[in-house]
């Protein structure tokens, strides 16, 4: 695997640790501690236009990413990974939607798994997969900050304040 470069971002969800290689992103986390900010921070072109695509996301000025991404995973998931990015900005899926999408109804565990192994936040749009029930479940970054996200989007995308 390629050495990554990083950077951080200070959101309004907290700090943001964005891994990139020379050609595309690979990494972006929320940074919960210390021993996540691994190196000191990079500036390489991928970086800094990542950092300028999530403040505009953030700030309600960009509803989809155009940088390139890429995360190491088996078929499986990069087809998940991939369904993701097809979920439109404001709205949601629930998990059984996604495995639907995913032409196998009996893949819901698998792609609930692989889901919540994205690490890609906010541009691979994991948080916008909510529970069957329709409730807020699992979420990497912490359910506040999915329940955040999907406020931020739906107000954006439809003026409306609460989602949940």
């Amino acid at each position: 695997m390629t050495a990554l470069d990083y950077t951080y971002y200070k959101s309004p969800l907290g700090l943001l640790k964005i891994g990139a290689t020379e050609t595309c992103i690979s990494e972006i986390t929320f940074a919960e501690n210390q021993d996540d900010l691994n190196s000191e921070p990079s500036s390489t072109p991928i970086l800094t236009l990542a950092v300028e695509q999530l403040i505009e996301y953030f700030n309600g000025n960009r509803q989809s990413f155009n940088m390139p991404i890429h995360q190491q995973g088996t078929e499986f998931q990069t087809k998940v990974w991939g369904e993701l990015l097809n979920i439109n900005y404001g709205k949601t899926i629930n998990y059984m939607d996604l495995a639907k999408r995913l032409g196998n109804p009996k893949s819901i565990r698998a792609a609930a798994s692989t889901n919540g192994k994205n690490k890609i936040c906010i541009v691979v749009p994991c948080h916008r997969v909510i529970g069957t029930n329709m409730t807020l479940v699992g979420y990497a970054g912490g359910l506040w900050r999915k329940k955040w996200l999907l406020e931020h989007e739906n107000k954006i995308a439809n003026g409306v304040q609460t989602l949940f």
